[in-house]
């Protein structure tokens, strides 16, 4: 018996140390099966897929525009038309270039342009590499830039370059110097670490393989999110773990034993809290959008191999450390508990003098924080401002747009019936539409009507346009138009976005309400818990509005944004609450929820408040990938985590757990 209690918790860890191994180098093979491309997301009964579909019949090949723009200012001169039409030459012989058209003159003879078809099928991004490569030596003073869709790929896969390197490192280092900082310990750290590892190599295997098989769809933006997620996860299930087994080291003279009990403890509060998040994320299946879709069964991934680290390698490493894990103030057996003398016991005896007007007071502060909301502008942005850094797809596109059409390059698709070709061209002349033609070419009765916008293609002007030809179109009888493109793919995502939020919010309430109504096994309660999160996450919202357009002066925000933010925000904040309600239950059924509530805060208060820390960092770290919507992600969260953890959690639910009384816990009876 003595040698299987050192022989398991040994075999264990072993066991993730191989697996950790084979598993690790994934995590840097996850950009090799994400897809960047918004067309790849929409559902199939989106009209701009539908005309996708449709344009597949008059060509084989599908392809995305790049847009060569060639500038210079004193007027183009002989050799910058000559170089680039040489350029042209070489670059149709890049595998993956399947059309290179003759440069075009602006009219005010100021700039080229030279628009080449990249296949999708292939890598679009390193293709505009190859053409950008191409297109270096240009003549002293010709500015040349390379913009359109397939250079915003390209420019998004070099921005979400540094998700497998800079944000593992930067997230590693935040949380390590959180524990040292928390624990005093140099090995403790290490410890912790090792299990968020091997957590995320178990996570990026299985989303690795998923993805190779296309049974899931993953992105950039997924793949930040999983990194993050499993590192902050992993922290905060370790967090609760470990300060239980020390606890129970004062109390206990066996590590194994301490090992055991403090695992049998904190595992319902982990196991109910991964599977909150698991079911909260999962809703995101509800989703039109695959990208969405994709996220959800990502991030369940990744949070079930953190719980799968957290109570196995985890509590296998402690049982063979012992009280050496917290060298050099190691736990003494007989010590007394620090907890109740400390901070949170100071919390807990303020909170027990007046919890009507702490939790009365701090709801009015929250209420304060949504009442901004309506200022969030999540209507959808345009794709040249994804970005945070100069890049230059969004440059080019600033210079197409001082000499030519805003769409020229990513045309507008009109596909009709052959008979009303001359109406619906006649009725996409609308206010926002430079030039409109038909093509010559019929395929089962069907013409392509090309329009070419004076906007932008990815601003919000050009959506409004694209809204406007999709009306007109639309009423011409017997045409049965469908209207496509880069704009239109952007306007469809944008509406199933929207879409997606309406839909999701009310189910994931739905599905936590019931997570917490059989953890907790009463009603009031869960309701109570929801509604705190709930307006913590609006008040979130609310702070986020004013950050985003005055202090940091963002354009907007996708409509995504919200969905997601809700996502994290109640599955994560409902989690501390998890973390506290389970131990008040438990002080509660031995003593009484006054006195329940009090303990149960003074002994969780430490340790909730170090893994809302360590996640609200980890998920700020997401702010070193240049990309507005991580920007914009990694302060929502990190803020929202911080308001639950240091005002919903220590304040306001215990304040309103003692004034409710043991009622809170009906239909159950606990004293």
């Amino acid at each position: 018996m003595r040698t299987a209690r050192w022989l398991v918790p040994a075999l264990l860890v072993v066991a993730w140390l191989a697996l950790g191994g084979f598993g690790g180098p994934y995590a840097g093979k996850l950009s090799d099966v994400a897809t960047n491309d918004n067309s790849a997301f929409l559902p199939a009964s989106a009209e701009s897929t539908r005309a996708l579909d449709e344009q597949r019949t008059f060509s084989t090949d599908q392809t995305l525009p790049a847009i060569v723009v060639a500038e210079r200012t004193s007027g183009v001169a002989p050799q910058d038309n000559a170089f680039l039409s040489d350029a042209a030459a070489r670059i149709q012989a890049i595998p993956g270039v399947t059309q290179v058209a003759s440069p075009r003159p602006s009219q005010d003879g100021q700039a080229l342009e030279l628009t080449v078809s990249v296949l999708v099928g292939g890598e679009p991004g390193e293709v505009v590499e190859q053409i950008r490569a191409e297109l270096r030596q240009a003549p002293p003073g010709l500015t040349v830039l390379v913009a359109g869709p397939a250079a915003q790929i390209a420019d998004l896969v070099t921005a979400f370059g540094g998700i497998d390197g800079l944000l593992l490192l930067v997230a590693g280092l935040v949380v390590a110097l959180i524990l040292v900082v928390v624990y005093r310990s140099p090995l403790l750290p290490v410890v912790v670490l090792l299990s968020a590892v091997f957590a995320l190599g178990l996570a990026s295997l299985v989303v690795y393989l998923l993805a190779d098989h296309d049974v899931l769809t993953l992105n950039g933006q997924s793949q930040g999110i999983l990194f993050i997620l499993v590192f902050g996860a992993a922290t905060d299930y370790a967090l609760l773990l470990v300060s239980r087994f020390r606890e129970q080291l004062r109390d206990t003279e066996s590590r194994h034993e301490a090992v055991e009990l403090a695992w049998r403890a904190t595992l319902p509060p982990i196991a109910a809290s991964a599977g909150t998040v698991v079911l909260g994320v999962l809703c995101l299946l509800f989703s039109d959008l695959q990208s969405n879709r994709g996220l959800g069964p990502v991030a369940a991934i990744g949070i079930a191999a953190a719980f799968l680290a957290s109570v196995t390698f985890l509590p296998a490493a402690l049982a063979l450390l012992g009280r050496a894990a917290f060298w050099p103030v190691r736990p003494k057996l007989g010590s007394p508990h620090p907890e109740s003398r400390g901070i949170w016991g100071r919390i807990a005896n303020a909170v027990a003098a007046k919890p009507r007007a702490i939790w009365i007071g701090t709801t009015v502060l929250l209420l304060v924080g949504a009442a901004f909301v309506p200022q969030l502008k999540a209507g959808g942005v345009a794709q040249s401002d994804l970005f945070l850094t100069p890049v230059d797809s969004v440059a080019g596109q600033e210079v197409l747009a001082r000499h030519f059409p805003g769409g020229s390059g990513s045309p507008t698709t009109i596909i009709t019936n052959e008979s009303q070709a001359q109406a619906v061209t006649q009725a996409a002349r609308v206010d926002g539409v430079a030039q409109v033609a038909a093509a010559p070419n019929v395929v089962n009765g069907r013409v392509q009507v090309i329009a070419i916008l004076t906007d932008a293609a990815d601003s919000e002007a050009a959506l409004d346009t694209v809204g406007r030809v999709r009306q007109a179109v639309h009423a011409v009888p017997g045409a049965d138009a469908v209207v496509g493109g880069t704009t239109a793919i952007q306007l469809d995502t944008q509406e199933t976005s929207e879409r997606d939020r309406a839909v999701i919010i009310p189910i994931v309430l739905v599905v936590i309400f019931v997570v917490l109504a059989l953890l907790l096994r009463a009603l009031l309660a869960p309701l109570l818990l929801i509604a705190t999160v709930v307006l913590s996450f609006a008040a979130t919202m609310g702070v986020s509005a004013l950050v985003f357009n005055h202090l940091l002066d963002f354009p907007g925000a996708d409509p995504a944004v919200p969905l997601f933010g809700f996502v994290f925000l109640v599955a994560l904040g409902i989690d501390y609450n998890i973390f506290l309600m389970t131990r008040v239950r438990e002080e509660a059924v031995r003593t009484n929820t006054h006195d329940g509530t009090l303990r149960g805060l003074t002994l969780t208060g430490g340790v909730i408040t170090s893994a809302g820390v360590v996640l609200a960092a980890t998920f700020a770290a997401l702010a070193v990938i240049p990309i507005l919507f991580l920007a914009q992600i990694a302060f929502i969260v990190a803020f929202g985590v911080l308001l639950d953890t240091l005002i919903v959690r220590s304040l306001l639910v215990p304040a309103l757990t003692l004034d409710v009384g043991r009622r809170i816990w009906w239909p159950s009876k606990v004293p």
